[in-house]
């Protein structure tokens, strides 16, 4: 786990059984952790182990982006990504405080896989590889979840810099899902299956491992709902892949999930944006004209996320938060 950091970001005590138990492993594992605070962080919180920052803490940074991120927003979460970037990260792995890593979410990844690949499929319902349930993840086209999912190929070695695992249990569904079918869901260990150019999915931030050229696709925007802010970062995170001969790999369950309390309403309230137009914004990103290559990653950022202004998905104030993150990483890159 050289040069591997993790990010969680949480407003529970220090007492929490699972962070406790994350910082104890990550500790084992040599995986420095950093923690990022909100508003309803109690003051006195302190875990050995783990790097907290406060909101305080987070303002007294260098980052601009640290002084004008919402409060009490999962968007949040950027600044520890920030922190670790600056540190030196070479790969940074991401979960929430209600996942509990098995052994394998600490096992040393590798860009360069062997998946079942797959272009030009559309929306892929990754889900159905790793379950016979009628299931679909969080933001999936609703208008796709009946479809077929494509034959499996054989597998190839894939560069995936965003690699995505499952949670087993309670997975990362929707407020649907939850309100009209059983849980728990227990994933088969099946094979990897890397999503390439013309191929969707969304992935969620959960589960998730990114290596340092995929970095500036970490962006969580905040202009809008908690429930969409990771999905439509994946939206854009593959359009934008496509663009670098990049692929997005889902492989089987490395967490437990042992989900929070939630109101399933406010979850489906706070959904609705993505049931109405993730299909279209999916669409609209595909017909997008983007320059290639890795070095162009940041201008495409711009084009992808000004077209969820133009679509009223975001407004416009989020463009001003995304040029302040570009800004911040450069100064991260600079100081190394």
């Amino acid at each position: 786990m050289k040069s591997t950091y993790l990010v969680i970001t949480s407003v529970a005590d220090s007492e929490h059984p699972i962070l406790r138990k994350i910082a104890n492993e990550a500790a084992s594992q040599g995986v420095p952790f950093v923690l990022i605070g909100d508003s309803k962080s109690p003051a006195s919180f302190k875990l050995s182990h783990c790097d907290f920052y406060s909101i305080e803490r987070q303002q007294n940074l260098s980052f601009s982006l640290a002084h004008l991120l919402p409060l009490n927003h999962y968007a949040r979460k950027n600044i520890g990504y920030l922190v670790a970037m600056s540190a030196g990260a070479e790969s940074i792995i991401e979960t929430d405080d209600d996942n509990l890593p098995f052994p394998e979410f600490w096992s040393e990844k590798k860009r360069q896989v062997d998946a079942h690949h797959m272009v030009d499929a559309g929306w892929v319902n990754i889900y159905r590889y790793f379950s016979d349930r009628h299931i679909w993840p969080r933001g999936f086209s609703l208008e796709h979840i009946q479809d077929d999912v494509p034959l499996l190929t054989g597998q190839k070695v894939t560069d995936c810099p965003i690699q995505q695992g499952l949670a087993s249990e309670n997975p990362d569904v929707d407020a649907i899902f939850r309100l009209t079918q059983p849980l728990p869901v227990e994933f088969w260990q099946a094979d990897n299956v890397a999503l390439g150019k013309g191929s969707i999915c969304p992935f969620n931030s959960q589960n998730t491992t990114w290596f340092k050229d995929a970095f500036p696709l970490l962006y969580l925007p905040s202009c809008c709902s908690f429930r969409m802010t990771d999905i439509w970062r994946s939206f854009i995170a593959q359009r934008i892949a496509w663009e670098c001969g990049w692929s997005i790999l889902f492989h089987k369950s490395s967490v437990l999930q042992e989900r929070n309390n939630h109101n399933l309403l406010t979850d489906f309230k706070e959904e609705i944006m993505g049931y109405l137009h993730n299909t279209t914004l999916v669409s609209e990103l595909h017909k997008l004209v983007l320059e290639q290559g890795e070095k162009n990653i940041s201008k495409n950022l711009i084009t992808c996320y000004q077209k969820l202004v133009d679509l009223a998905l975001v407004g416009p104030e989020e463009i001003p938060l995304l040029k302040a993150w570009l800004s911040d990483i450069q100064s991260c890159s600079m100081s190394q």
